[in-house]
């Protein structure tokens, strides 16, 4: 670690303090939130009794403390709600998964307190400051213009290789060799992996399309928000994420789809298959004799490459489930006890997704308080705002930001790439589905009968 990430990293609770004494708190929370998530270095600081300070770490620090000084009445005015018991119970799990194997109550409290940190202080900072149709609206425009921040470093990268992290902190934030693909250089800019950076330029290109086309922003900095979107679809493509163009793909489908049907089944039907997947997964229903047509298909679709990608991966979800199943309340906890390993004590499985790391070190307690927390918000409120209104202005960055989540939760069940601002979007969602929402129903212009000419 050299200096300037020293500094860096110290200086910016103190920074975070700075913003929300300066700016509203909305504004203050979804600048410091993004800004760390996508420029402090990738680098976990050791802290005596305390989770390792990441980046992350170091924001959710920095915003309590500022709402503890500047407006410690918000807390005081908080209400616990149902809604907030699935996020509960997958922050304390770990101290269950280290009882019930025998780890300790240190270890658990340890363990509980980093997921505390990674997941839960995001959800709550989420419901703390962003439940309201505002909230949302000043989430999405962050996102879209993180996203554009983004679109010079991408390029930039993809002409000349993932370099930015090392010239400016000195060290790759992983491994070179995966930023290889189709040919080229896939950017990773100041996050730990390619594929995160897809995601995230994906969520943005999905925000500034929605609230675009809903009349919600139609310019930023006094630009169209045409070129906008021109500059971050390119860039998306550019960035080489082939995961990411699907969940994009699947996102514009479910957005238009709800909205011209007025119905929320699409909505619901991902839920669904989502929660099927899951069920036959982690039962061990789903064998080579059912995967071998869908690997064949995706071997047709994006080429035998990727298609021996997903072979691989499956196989190895089938050994990690198979031992997760051996203790499949609480899990084996964590230090690697939920691997496959052969008699000389080597790992001979990856761990390439989420939901079976949670289900591995977590069970099915963990698993179903996971995704619960991501697909149940959005499940309320497609029911407190009727999916008519999604193309309203005021509800156009909730429905955008609902679809978001939805497709995150549906990224983990193959990638196991853990970003925060998902859990603010979760917590700020949730904040809102347990409030009345008063949005007016959009109501298309009637079109006006062109005068008839008398006769004469």
């Amino acid at each position: 670690m050299n200096l300037l990430v020293l500094l860096v990293m110290l200086g910016w609770i103190p920074f975070v303090l700075y913003l929300f004494k300066q700016l509203p708190v909305q504004r203050a929370l979804v600048l410091s939130f993004i800004g760390a998530w996508l420029f402090l270095p990738q680098v976990s600081f050791p802290l005596p009794g305390l989770p390792d300070l990441t980046k992350m770490a170091a924001t959710c620090y920095g915003i309590v403390l500022a709402t503890f000084i500047f407006d410690a009445k918000r807390f005081r005015r908080f209400q616990w709600s149902w809604i907030d018991l699935p996020m509960v119970i997958w922050c304390l799990c770990p101290l269950a998964s280290s009882l019930t194997n025998g780890l300790g109550l240190y270890d658990g409290l340890a363990q509980a307190l980093n997921q505390t940190v990674t997941w839960g202080f995001p959800y709550f900072l989420g419901r703390l400051y962003l439940g309201n149709l505002g909230g949302l609206k000043q989430l999405a425009i962050g996102m879209i213009i993180g996203g554009i921040l983004y679109v010079p470093l991408c390029l930039l990268e993809v002409r000349l290789s993932p370099q930015l992290h090392r010239w400016i902190y000195g060290y790759h934030a992983h491994s070179f060799e995966q930023t290889m693909r189709l040919g080229g250089f896939r950017p990773t800019v100041f996050m730990e992996h390619g594929l995160m950076v897809g995601v995230w330029m994906m969520s943005a290109t999905l925000m500034a399309i929605w609230l675009w086309r809903a009349g919600t922003l139609t310019q930023l900095w006094n630009i169209s928000m045409i070129w906008w979107i021109l500059a971050l679809g390119v860039t998306f493509i550019l960035v080489k994420s082939t995961g990411a163009y699907a969940l994009l793909l699947i996102s514009l489908v479910l957005l238009f789809a709800v909205s011209w049907m007025r119905s929320s089944l699409a909505i619901w039907l991902i839920a669904v298959l989502m929660a099927g997947y899951l069920t036959v997964s982690s039962t061990g229903l789903l064998t080579p004799t059912y995967t071998r047509p869908l690997i064949a298909t995706a071997s047709q679709i994006t080429g035998p490459e990727r298609a021996a990608s997903l072979s691989f991966r499956l196989q190895n979800e089938r050994l990690l489930s198979a031992k997760a199943r051996v203790r499949p309340v609480f899990g084996w906890g964590g230090w690697g006890r939920a691997r496959v390993y052969d008699q000389q004590g080597r790992d001979i499985s990856v761990t390439d997704s989420l939901w079976i790391i949670a289900f591995g070190n977590h069970g099915l307690v963990g698993l179903i308080s996971l995704m619960t927390t991501l697909v149940l918000p959005i499940l309320i409120l497609v029911r407190r705002i009727p999916v008519g209104n999604w193309t309203h202005p005021a509800a156009a960055p909730v429905a955008a930001l609902s679809v978001a989540v939805i497709i995150y939760g549906l990224d983990c069940l193959v990638n196991a790439m853990v970003n925060p601002v998902f859990a603010l979007a979760a917590g700020g969602l949730s904040g809102l589905a347990v409030k009345k929402v008063n949005v007016p129903r959009l109501v298309r212009p009637k079109r006006k009968r062109p005068r008839q000419i008398p006769k004469t």
